[in-house]
């Protein structure tokens, strides 16, 4: 085949396709047509494309100037050239006007093997695979690699070959219009390919070629007339207690309906217990808290046990009363608030999901809020998946709790509302158990006050309690020693925890004999003199 190619092209060069050319070509030519299956002007142009494989962007200009005539001679062509892109023999991309062409790696891998390129089977496949190749179809109009109209035939017979699949039967059960049934294709392959919860105009508008039709899809979709709106398939997103009318997502209605064979809640779920802290994997500590913090925590620990939960949100649910559970620990650095919650996570049985709030700040303005709008769906499909629900932890949530930007100009200041905004509204639709540390109460914003239904301030430890930490720390100090520190450093939990831990290097790196008391006092002294330094899991100290 590939030396078929070389003569027909080596013939054709400055021939004008003419007669002549045909007729001592007409061997090379009739093999490559009879081996492809093609007709004879569909094998010569073929072979004028494998020639140029090489370039992903060709002109038919190109083949003008190598054949030596016009390019209203090479249009002639344009309906062989038009069935070969049928075929799948060449792509062409059309991108504002501009016209070109590339050869598929595929097919030019079959001229090596001396084969007939065959396309791939579309038939029988899973609807994972059919997800795949819908992928693959959608990036090519994307691409402007095929038109509108060429992407809903390959889409048409993707669907028809595997009427077997579950997905494809409730497509077609729907009875839509043409029009209609490739919208809601889109929006599922941005929802099964891409995880797309946020769909934006602009995310829909690579389908359509024609203004007209685009403009009368938007038409449609920001007057919420539109036929997929009506079955209740996609809605708005809903931004500050408003419908979004510039964001869109695929209802949980279709999601159940179209995705069975995907298991998508179950994938999205896998996917997020990962980044769960398990409860199992907790190490068990003993904290020392005063009394009123004691009972306090006391109660929210017998609270989050799973039966009483359970029945005390089927009381509120009986009561018309919002079942989420909202708690903000406040207080003084190193005071136990991050090591209260991963204590009550495995006295409860209950997971953890820690969000980290920096992560979530995007540097894109936008992302961010799409970020936590995904956070919050994601925290809500974990607790109808799970027997038991886990907590949602905001740690360190100062810079979300605190008050909101009057007159916000920045682009910054906006996402920062924008960002309180959600979570307040998330809060008061929350399904779950949510819990706030932070060490600036006295600047939260007083939307979040009023959200939190417990609130428990860590104080730094009193004489008894500090005497109880030292004495866990340091269990083999006299207690004399251990009342004298006590009673003379004012520390939180966390900073005796990084006495306890100097002294413990103190004894591996010198021997027992240089841990000693005046070693202990001489690390106090840099613990209260210098900065605040950190430690480790625990009574934390710094940021918790």
């Amino acid at each position: 085949m590939l030396a078929a190619v070389e003569r027909i092209v080596g013939l054709a060069k400055d021939s004008n396709l003419d007669a002549e050319f045909y007729r001592k070509a007409a061997g090379h030519v009739k093999f490559l047509s009879e081996k492809m299956e093609l007709t004879r002007e569909q094998a010569v142009m073929m072979a004028m494309f494998i020639d140029n494989s090489s370039d992903t962007s060709i002109r038919i200009s190109d083949f003008s100037r190598q054949l030596e005539c016009s390019t209203t001679r090479i249009i002639r062509y344009m309906n062989d050239i038009d069935e070969l892109e049928k075929r799948g023999l060449v792509i062409c991309s059309r991108e504002r006007g501009r016209v070109s062409y590339r050869v598929p790696w595929e097919v030019i891998e079959a001229f090596k093997r001396n084969e007939k390129y065959v396309p791939r089977n579309c038939s029988g496949l899973s609807c994972e695979a059919l997800f795949g190749v819908i992928e693959e179809i959608m990036e090519m109009r994307d691409d402007n690699e095929m038109t509108t109209e060429m992407t809903v035939q390959r889409l048409e017979h993707l669907l028809e070959c595997n009427r077997h699949l579950v997905f494809v039967q409730k497509l077609k059960s729907m009875n839509l219009m043409s029009d209609d049934e490739m919208l809601l294709l889109v929006f599922s392959h941005l929802f099964v390919n891409n995880g797309d919860d946020d769909i934006r105009y602009h995310d829909l508008s690579f389908f359509y070629e024609s203004k007209s039709q685009w403009n009368r899809v938007k038409r449609e979709l920001n007057g919420g007339i539109n036929i997929l709106q009506a079955l209740k398939l996609i809605e708005y997103n809903i931004d500050d207690g408003f419908a979004d009318r510039e964001s869109f997502r695929m209802s949980r209605k279709a999601k159940e309906m179209l995705f069975p064979e995907l298991n998508i809640s179950s994938t999205h779920l896998e996917s997020f217990r990962k980044s769960l802290i398990r409860h199992e994997e907790i190490v068990r500590k003993q904290l020392h808290y005063d009394r009123e913090v004691a009972a306090q925590v006391s109660d929210l620990e017998r609270l989050l046990e799973e039966a009483h939960y359970r029945e005390i949100c089927n009381r509120l649910k009986e009561k018309g009363h919002r079942t989420g559970f909202t708690c903000l620990f406040y207080g003084a650095p190193g005071t136990g608030k991050t090591e209260s919650v991963l204590q009550l996570a495995l006295q409860t049985g209950r997971d953890i999901m820690q969000v980290n709030v920096q992560e979530i700040k995007s540097m894109w303005v936008g992302e961010s809020e799409k970020n936590i709008k995904a956070l919050f769906d994601k925290y809500r499909s974990c607790v109808e998946n799970s027997e038991v629900a886990p907590i949602l932890l905001f740690n360190e949530a100062d810079a979300i709790i605190g008050k909101r930007q009057e007159g916000a100009e920045r682009a910054v200041e906006k996402m920062e509302n924008s960002i309180q905004n959600i979570i307040l509204q998330e809060m008061e639709t929350l399904d779950g158990i949510l819990i706030a540390t932070t060490n600036l109460v006295q600047n939260m914003d007083k939307a979040f006050e009023r959200r939190f239904l417990y609130k428990i301030r860590f104080n730094k430890p009193s004489l008894e309690a500090r005497l109880r930490i030292w004495q866990s720390m340091l269990p083999d100090l006299p207690e004399a020693d251990l009342w004298a520190l006590a009673g003379k450093y004012d520390f939180s939990g966390g900073q005796i925890e990084n006495i306890a831990r100097h002294y413990a290097i103190d004894s591996i790196l010198h021997g027992d004999a240089a841990a000693c008391m005046e070693n202990i006092i001489e690390h106090c002294e840099g613990e209260r003199i210098g900065s605040v330094k950190t430690g480790g899991i625990g009574f934390h100290v710094g940021n918790n």
